[in-house]
């Protein structure tokens, strides 16, 4: 009774697990198959190639010096446009199936609306026969396009590595020298300009090199806190560079008619941003958005001008100050 039993539950269960899967109607289609078309796939792959080549292309003059960069700036981006263009209009007229109507669609109702779209995005693939070749070459067009689009944000200033920009030509004991390489006096430095100085040995045409050197009476100073041994018998030293966008500093404003007009000022002549020598390079008026950053000096036992220090802030335009503040 027992082996009786035990393969009677054998074929039952036997009979349950190797039972028919019932049939699974498929849903009506909603988009019409399409013949497939190998011709018009090998032509969208041919188009979207060309498409990465010119995105790449462009990157590769925007990386390397050549002659005419910004007539191949244009050829490059718009031969890629035009041939993006070209695979979109080819898959959209002859990849896609399309379906034509004579009577309005229905009240969409939102639970079948969404199984629609479903069913349209996966049925309008069938006519694809080389579907993950067509895949990567969307992908590589993909991201040479956006490498296309993304190479000139390098423009704006390098990501890494940007401890040169904060690095001076100015260290402790460098003299201060005129545009001819003469030491500059502290007794030759008079109270009726102002003189341009640059740091001995060092390259010019570094932007932070250029400093502008004025004169005050020591009773006038008004410098930050911990900058009193600075200014050496009233000789102060500023960044030439103004601090709004990169001009040179080249006025020097003095009353001549005391008291009414405004005292003695550093002018930036293109954007008339105006600083204050006597209280630490502040901003008295235009469009800097901070002070000039203030060179310390010292006096050697020749009398010569030279740099106690680095500058008390960055040199340079004041998107910095703006984007740290």
């Amino acid at each position: 009774m027992i082996r009786k039993a035990l393969a009677l539950g054998v074929a039952l269960l036997r009979l349950w697990l190797w039972r028919p899967s019932p049939r699974v109607e498929e849903p009506p289609r909603i988009v019409a198959p399409g013949e497939p078309a190998p011709r018009a796939e090998l032509l969208l792959l041919a188009l979207l190639g060309c498409a990465s080549a010119c995105a790449v292309a462009f990157v590769v003059v925007y990386a390397v010096d050549l002659p005419r960069p910004t007539q191949l700036f244009g050829l490059c981006l718009g031969l890629m446009f035009a041939f993006l263009a070209s695979a979109l209009v080819l898959l959209g007229k002859r990849l896609v199936p399309d379906e034509e109507i004579e009577e309005d669609y229905p009240a969409p109702e939102r639970e079948h609306a969404q199984e629609d779209v479903i069913g349209i995005v996966e049925q309008s693939g069938d006519r694809f026969t080389r579907r993950r070749l067509l895949k990567v070459a969307a992908l590589g067009t993909g991201g040479a396009v956006s490498a296309a689009l993304v190479a000139p944000a390098v423009s704006f200033g390098p990501l890494f590595h940007t401890s040169a920009l904060d690095r001076t030509p100015w260290r402790r004991g460098r003299r201060l020298v005129d545009d001819a390489g003469k030491p500059l006096r502290a007794a030759d430095i008079s109270t009726e300009t102002f003189y341009t100085a640059y740091p001995e040995g060092a390259p010019r045409e570094d932007l932070a090199a250029p400093v502008v050197v004025v004169r005050l009476d020591p009773e006038e100073l008004r410098l930050p806190a911990g900058r009193e041994s600075w200014a050496p018998r009233g000789i102060l030293a500023y960044s030439k560079t103004c601090t709004h966008a990169a001009c040179a500093i080249a006025l020097y404003r003095k009353p001549t008619f005391a008291p009414t007009q405004p005292g003695r000022a550093l002018v930036c002549p293109c954007h008339y941003s105006t600083f204050d020598p006597a209280t630490g390079g502040t901003v008295i008026f235009g469009p800097a958005g901070r002070p000039l950053p203030q060179l310390p000096l010292q006096i050697d036992g020749d009398g010569n001008l030279r740099a106690a220090g680095n500058y008390s802030g960055l040199p340079g335009p004041s998107w910095w100050g703006v984007r740290h503040r």
